[in-house]
């Protein structure tokens, strides 16, 4: 099969030409909302051919997201885009406060603090801060980002009909939902971003497993240009409304101005199709008085805890809401599957360049689904200790009685939402402990592993194998993460050694790249602390060690394990196999 790697970077809708009857890429990516975007623009940015489809025109209209986590921060800096994250049209002034209360115009329950994005400042651990960017401002960064790689072809209002597999490629059949041409798509690989009622993972009959539907809830987009001056409560990012029988609804600044997001959380018992008259009455009751508003859309939607039983099937893959769903209380949904994105795109790129054996595709299911249900299970944690505040009827009374419940739910949300604010071990310290590709000697407690995993706010670098290479500010203002990106690198704290020499020249004579960086740096030598770590192209430790492997066995034994390698003619027949290359 002739696999085209040079594909010009234009939709197809703008193309002179646009889709070929029979076309083909190296990867068919389903699905160009964020972890699409990102998973095709990080394939592409690694010098590969991608065909991205999507059935929409790109337009969001609800935005299902609006935290870009640190770790996904950290992505944007490898790909260049921050300035851009920082320049959408989210007010960066616009204090980040989550306040629970009665009514805006009732009691405040309770608030924590949180600063603007512009007063905010990376934390020590790491160069990049999470931002506030909404799906709406997000998508687009993306999308500017993704076309500019030489290797990518979007393709909106296109959508996946079926696909058929065979030893060495997937056939796609696709339609042009504005013209209702039926097109062909040929590549060795289709990797599904299409949400949460996937319609691959359906066809592949994988099962999604977990607590399933937690609530009914339904997302109100509105216009209120003064909505802050309608009450007199400090201005917040979200402000969380508790009534009688619990927590039942929320309001997010969705640009710092005069865009919010009304969700009316709803239970998993009842399914209430809300008309506009219905809920504009229930933002009056969150005001606690009447005020004008436009409703721009609303969106029912399913709040669950779940994730996929495989992650793929042959040549085929899951990625983001396609493979895992989680209740939304923790900014972890979209920066979760943009994980997954990154740690595929790198293994699918390792084995279409050739150094990598189809084995490597393994690890992707073994690494990923316990990030996914540790992040479910945090999540639902969450909306739990949202849900069960020991609020009662008396909430709205004046008086004692009133001033106790008050205080007691005020109490119970400052505390019980405090993992959820500040749950930095959540996004950075997603550890990969029983992967095959990665080279595990030294000894470790099931219980520090428990500990580790369980553990939502308290980070700890380090460069253990399986963890995200840590942080350090080197002399010249560049991050240790600066180094790492689309090559293995191997950073060396010590003089090489003959063992390390060994290590070299082995990834050399097997075209694995490879980049060696000497670091004379006291904090990072303390931080890192073996004299030799080898860091995978998602920037996760490999291996690490004092030395090299003891000897040339062992050196050989290193990368058959992390490249997945069977023997010395793996790689060479694997290129041959992928690109129509001559072995």
């Amino acid at each position: 099969m002739t696999v085209e790697h040079r594909a010009k970077s234009v939709n197809c809708e703008q193309s002179a030409k646009g889709f070929q009857s029979t076309r083909s890429a190296e990867v068919l990516v389903v699905g160009a909302g964020p972890v699409g975007l990102a998973l095709a623009g990080d394939l592409a940015w690694r010098g590969h051919s991608v065909i991205l489809l999507e059935k929409s025109d790109g337009s969001i209209f609800q935005p299902k997201m609006d935290l870009v986590g640190i770790r996904t921060m950290e992505f944007c800096r490898k790909w260049g885009i921050v300035d851009d994250v920082e320049a959408t049209a989210y007010d960066r002034d616009y204090p980040q406060d989550n306040v629970y209360l009665t009514t805006l115009k009732g009691h405040e329950l309770g608030r924590q603090p949180m600063p603007s994005m512009n007063a905010e400042l990376p934390p020590p651990e790491s160069p990049q801060k999470r931002e506030r960017c909404p799906q709406n401002f997000f998508d687009p960064v993306l999308q500017k980002f993704a076309s500019a790689q030489a290797g990518l072809v979007t393709c909106h209002q296109t959508e996946l009909i079926e696909f058929v597999q065979s030893a060495d490629a997937v056939s796609s059949t696709v339609k042009d939902l504005k013209t209702g041409e039926m097109r062909t798509v040929v590549t060795p690989y289709l990797v599904a971003c299409d949400g949460g009622k996937s319609a691959v993972r359906e066809s592949l009959g994988i099962e999604m497993k977990g607590r399933g539907l937690l609530t009914y809830t339904t997302n109100v987009i509105f216009k209120c240009a003064h909505f802050n001056a309608l009450h007199d409560k400090a201005p917040g990012y979200r402000y969380m409304f508790v009534g009688p029988t619990g927590t039942w609804a929320t309001i997010v600044a969705i640009n710092g101005r005069d865009h919010w997001r009304m969700s009316i959380i709803g239970n998993a018992l009842e399914k209430t199709n809300y008309t506009h008259d219905e809920l504009k009455a229930l933002a009056h009751r969150a005001m606690g008085a009447p005020f004008e508003m436009e409703i721009l859309s609303v969106l029912p939607w399913q709040r669950a805890e779940l994730v996929a039983e495989s992650y793929g099937q042959g040549r085929v893959f899951l990625c983001g809401d396609a493979c895992h769903l989680t209740s939304p209380t923790g900014g972890l949904g979209m920066n979760t599957g943009i994980g997954d994105a990154i740690d595929l795109s790198w293994k699918l790129g390792a084995v279409l360049s050739g150094y990598a054996g189809p084995a490597l595709l393994n690890s992707y299911f073994v690494e990923r689904q316990p990030i996914a249900k540790r992040i479910t299970q945090f999540s639902t944690g969450n909306l739990e200790t949202l849900k069960k505040v020991p609020s009662s009827a008396k909430i709205e009374e004046e008086g004692p009685e009133g001033d106790r419940v008050r205080l007691a739910v005020g109490e119970a949300l400052c505390e019980g939402l405090k993992r959820e604010w500040f749950s930095l071990n959540m996004h950075l310290g997603n550890r990969y402990t029983n992967s095959p590709i990665n080279v595990y000697d030294e000894v470790e407690s099931a219980e520090d592993q428990d500990i580790e995993f369980n553990d939502a706010v308290h980070y700890r670098p380090s460069s253990r194998v399986g963890a995200r290479a840590p942080h350090v500010w080197l002399s010249d203002n560049t991050s240790t993460l600066d180094w790492l990106g689309r090559d293995f690198v191997l950073f060396c704290f010590a003089s090489a050694t003959p063992r390390i020499d060994r290590v070299v020249r082995a990834a050399k004579q097997r075209e694995i790249p490879l980049q060696v960086r000497e670091i004379h740096h006291a904090g990072a030598k303390a931080l890192y602390e073996k004299a030799f770590v080898l860091i995978r192209p998602d920037g996760h430790v490999a291996w690490r060690g004092d030395d090299g492997p003891p000897s040339e066995q062992a050196v050989q034994d290193l990368w058959l394990t992390v490249c997945a390698l069977t023997d010395e003619n793996e790689s060479a027949s694997n290129r041959s196999s992928l690109t129509g290359e001559p072995s």
